[in-house]
């Protein structure tokens, strides 16, 4: 039996990166600053894994005898967005950065949009995605146009209340944009923001959708398909590589549903089988919304149920938590920060893992996972496969 598992903690980062600086992150520290602020963690299974020997996290200790082996990883791809991190996991790195907008898109843009869609526009700049529609809700029910945003990622946002324009016309209207994206405004992702409620009271609903830019040719998952490699994925996976690669998708609201999915397709898994889960709320609902309690709780909550799963690993079976980018909930901005992110191997029945240092890329991930499966190995990264083994299994 040869199965794989992929965790993304979704922007959880573990300090700054060395050119953090050039993206206006300097000091942004996601796990650091987080546990300082909150007074320390309480994850004694993410622990005795070597969270705490990769860095210093308060309520941490580092582990006398890991159970995984424990690094962190470098991103040397150009941009911060989840979409170039989960790439150059999968070992695709992308050399120019996805356009931003901070100023808002060009009215050409826009007006070919309404033209195309049929949907007039209000918005147009950055903001946080809670503050805009509490900012622009009302008008955009009186109004009937779209609210539409970015931020300091490459996003093309589109959030419309579900009494004004339904569901499935929200992602017409996103397909629409994908197509009408092009260079040079090739934005990483356009995404589905439907809202709903009261006035005074929006919320978001769990029905976001990404359109993401296809991947190059080099991505993993086709190479790993034609070696006989059955892909699943889970959360926002699928979309982040436009499907390329994926055999099976299952979606996931938050990250209780998707840690429970989780669970379900692992049971069932078949030999020769990689599965990729997403948990977005790290992302989406802490760091975004600057909210280091809730972050706390989100991954306390991850450290309970990986209590539950770590003994169900089998022999043999690969499992590896990492992230896509940072998301420091302490600093001021909402945005996604450049830092290093944690790497955590654990093998089925291994004793004691390897310190693995920082390595630079995060295709080295992809080039562990071809190791593992045989498969042929990407352009660059190298695997740590063998390293993990260093001190021998049960």
């Amino acid at each position: 039996m040869a199965r794989a598992i992929l965790i993304v903690l979704d922007g959880l980062g573990v300090g700054q990166a060395p050119d953090a600086a050039e993206y206006g992150d300097a000091g942004s520290d996601t796990l650091g600053n987080l546990a300082a602020a909150v007074g320390g963690l309480n994850v004694p299974n993410l622990a005795a894994l070597g969270l705490g020997n990769l860095h210093v996290i308060a309520g941490v200790a580092p582990a006398q005898h890991p159970r995984a082996g424990y690094g962190r990883l470098v991103e040397v791809s150009a941009g911060k967005d989840s979409t170039t991190g989960h790439w150059e996991l999968m070992g695709v790195v992308t050399e120019r950065p996805f356009p931003t907008y901070p100023d808002g898109f060009p009215a050409d843009l826009l007006d070919e949009f309404t033209h195309r869609t049929g949907w007039g526009v209000i918005g147009n700049k950055a903001a946080s995605g809670t503050a805009i529609i509490a900012e622009l809700g009302d008008e955009h029910r009186a109004t009937r146009k779209l609210i539409v945003y970015t931020s300091a990622d490459s996003v093309f946002q589109i959030a419309a209340h579900d009494e004004v324009c339904r569901v499935g016309e929200l992602y017409r209207v996103c397909e629409i944009a994908r197509e009408l994206l092009q260079p040079p405004h090739q934005v990483s992702r356009v995404i589905a923001r439907p809202f709903t409620g009261p006035s005074g009271a929006y919320a978001r609903t769990p029905q976001r959708h990404d359109y993401s830019v296809p991947p190059p040719k080099e991505l993993l998952l086709p190479v790993l398909q034609d070696a006989g490699v059955h892909v699943e994925s889970i959360g926002k996976i699928y979309d982040l590589y436009a499907g390329v690669g994926i055999d099976r998708t299952h979606p996931s609201k938050n990250n209780a549903e998707g840690m429970a999915t989780l669970e379900g397709v692992y049971a069932a898994a078949a030999d020769r089988e990689l599965i990729l889960l997403n948990l977005v709320d790290f992302d989406m609902l802490w760091g975004h919304r600057n909210d280091p309690d809730g972050m706390r709780g989100g991954l306390e909550a991850f450290d309970r149920w990986l209590g539950g799963f770590l003994p169900r690993l089998h022999h043999g079976d690969l499992l590896l938590l990492t992230a896509d980018h940072g998301n420091d909930p302490t600093t001021p901005s909402t945005d996604h920060s450049r830092e290093t992110v944690p790497l955590l191997a654990c093998l089925g029945g291994l004793l004691e893992g390897p310190d693995l240092g920082t390595q630079r890329g995060f295709m080295d991930v992809a080039a562990t996972l071809a190791d593992f499966f045989g498969a042929p190995a990407p352009r660059r990264g190298t695997s740590f496969l063998a390293r993990l083994t260093e001190r021998g299994t049960a």
